[in-house]
């Protein structure tokens, strides 16, 4: 861990099974029982699954004749945004009443710099389980948090616990904790990197702390100095409410390679309505459509072709994904990793602001 970098306190909130838990609550026949949000059993995508499906390795951006054949108890429940943006409203607005230092990710999930807070609480972890305790008390759903020095952390300690905990990684235990941490545990580190990782003997965080930059930077582009600085606890990212996405994008890891290209539209067709349902939800537009393949080789490539209008809808977008594998020949090899993206969107850029730094957790 870096000497130069501040220590703040950051507290990273994760509701559980988000989607799927609101229809749960509202819905009291669904509880204990496999939920997918989206979808149907012969056609579509999953948005959210429950912790009941999950267990049989639902996932959200799965095609939903996938879910149904893994779980074939599966209950398929119709998208109520609306109702899901109201409740993370009144979560955000939870958040408020201790830091304006707040930055949502999406509707379930937000960074919070508790270093200066409202209420002049001098512990994260109290400051966290108030939150959580007010998030059920109001809306009768639960969620994990994760309370550490920075951004990595936190997110990475909010995973821990799940569903209904939290895990507090204090400042003198960050090393240790990052070096017995499994590299596939790693924020930021996905399925494929981290099979990649294997195969290099890299297993866990001071594995990965053993290599040098140089070699980072080689393996993994500009993905190296990321995991250089993480594995040393070093991310000065700060919490920032204004921040601002310049893109929204999906992408699912297959466990058996795609070799076929009907296959490669079929996932790119379901991967664009779950885009469709992320892009409606945040009420946001592009202008590009970006497109993100990975081979069974660990070779990347992404294409971006951009319109002259602005694109929401997946029978927007979906002709201009359609051109670009048309025109360029990116199914000649097994793929692992699909993506469907839009960037230039319809946002402006703001100013990002300050911290400070106490030491209490």
């Amino acid at each position: 861990m870096s000497d130069n970098l501040p220590i703040r306190k950051i507290i990273h909130i994760d509701m559980d099974a988000f989607y799927a838990s609101v229809e749960q609550r509202d819905h009291p026949e669904l509880k204990g029982k496999p939920v997918a949000v989206g979808g149907s059993r012969s056609r579509g995508v999953v948005a959210a699954a429950s912790y009941e499906a999950r267990k049989f390795g639902v996932r959200s951006a799965m095609p939903s004749v996938t879910a149904y054949r893994r779980c074939p108890d599966i209950i398929f429940v119709k998208p109520r945004f609306e109702v899901y943006k109201e409740v993370s409203q009144i979560i955000r607005g939870i958040f408020f009443e201790y830091t304006d230092l707040v930055e949502p990710l999406s509707l379930d999930e937000a960074y919070l710099d508790v270093t200066n807070n409202k209420i002049g609480l001098p512990s994260a972890t109290l400051i966290a389980e108030e939150i959580r305790k007010k998030i059920f008390d109001t809306t009768g759903l639960t969620c994990s948090a994760g309370i550490s020095i920075n951004k990595f952390l936190a997110k990475t300690a909010s995973d821990i616990n799940k569903p209904n905990g939290f895990k507090l990684i204090k400042p003198d235990e960050a090393t240790a904790f990052i070096e017995t941490l499994k590299v596939k545990d790693f924020f930021g580190v996905g399925k494929v990197t981290a099979e990649k990782m294997k195969k290099m003997g890299i297993h866990t965080g001071l594995d990965l702390k053993n290599k040098s930059i140089g070699f980072l930077t080689k393996n993994f582009g500009k993905s190296g100095a990321y995991y250089y600085n993480i594995c040393r606890a070093i991310d000065d990212r700060e919490v920032n409410p204004n921040r601002i996405r310049k893109s929204v994008s999906i992408e699912n890891t297959y466990d058996v390679d795609l070799t076929e290209t009907q296959d490669v539209i079929l996932e790119l067709q379901a991967l664009s309505e779950a885009l469709e349902k992320r892009l409606s939800n945040n009420r946001i537009k592009g202008k590009t459509v970006n497109i993100k393949i990975k081979y069974a080789d660990f070779e990347q490539v992404t294409r971006s072709k951009t319109a002259q209008v602005w694109l929401s809808k997946s029978q927007e977008y979906e002709p201009l994904w359609k051109e670009i594998m048309s025109e360029q020949k990116l199914t000649e090899k097994p793929i692992r990793l699909l993506g469907v993206g839009l960037s230039n969107l319809n946002t402006e850029e703001k100013d990002d602001q300050g911290l400070q730094l106490t030491l209490e957790f």
